[in-house]
């Protein structure tokens, strides 16, 4: 990007305006400063959306109910067209993402095999802006679930991914989107039992 000084004369504004301006798109992650190096502009959309997303989150109170039932509306389709379009490449990333939550060690490993799993499924779609949006979203719903995921059996889970693994292998779009569905239903009934029993012992 230009310098502040280059910027502030484009825009025939002062530089603590342009400065203002920039942090804010670097919080939103836009952009990206370097102190002595310069100003870049992100190389992948993907951060952009982390922050926005966060934010609504808390401001607008959004619930765990609503990030559920947009998972709900959207995820199971996803998972459906995987099954239809899915290359030799995506099925590798599926597997990878099932091996790996199979032999993860710790809480860490099988979030992050986790967001892997349903990521592959979110790319094999064709989709991009539903990669981007729904990446973000199943981030925030595991990031609430992290303390549930140690109490939870790891083949409950494990045995979905394998299922829907396998159901968009053999290009079954119905059963993908029938096993995403009841996954994602499986899930949130997990996240209501820890809050009814977090309220039993407060």
């Amino acid at each position: 990007m230009p310098a502040e000084r280059d910027l502030a004369k484009q825009f025939q504004v002062n530089r603590a305006s342009v400065r203002q301006v920039l942090k804010v798109l670097e919080i939103m992650g836009i952009l990206s400063q370097r102190v002595g190096d310069g100003t870049y502009l992100s190389t992948s959309a993907e951060t952009i959306l982390n922050e926005p997303l966060d934010f609504l989150v808390l401001l607008d109170d959004l619930s765990h109910h609503e990030l559920f039932e947009t998972r709900l509306i959207v995820e199971p389709e996803l998972a459906a067209r995987a099954a239809e379009r899915a290359t030799t490449e995506d099925l590798h990333a599926l597997r990878a993402a099932v091996t790996a939550m199979q032999e993860s060690s710790g809480t860490d490993d099988r979030l992050a095999a986790d967001m892997a799993f349903h990521d592959a499924v979110f790319r094999a779609s064709g989709n991009r802006i539903c990669q981007l949006l729904f990446k973000r979203i199943h981030r925030t719903v595991l990031t609430s679930m992290s303390h549930l995921s140690n109490r939870v059996e790891l083949q409950q889970p494990l045995n979905y991914h394998r299922r829907i693994y396998v159901a968009i292998r053999a290009h079954d779009a119905e059963a993908a989107r029938q096993l995403m569905r009841e996954h994602i239903l499986d899930a949130r009934s997990l996240l209501s039992l820890k809050k009814t029993r977090a309220k039993a012992v407060e």
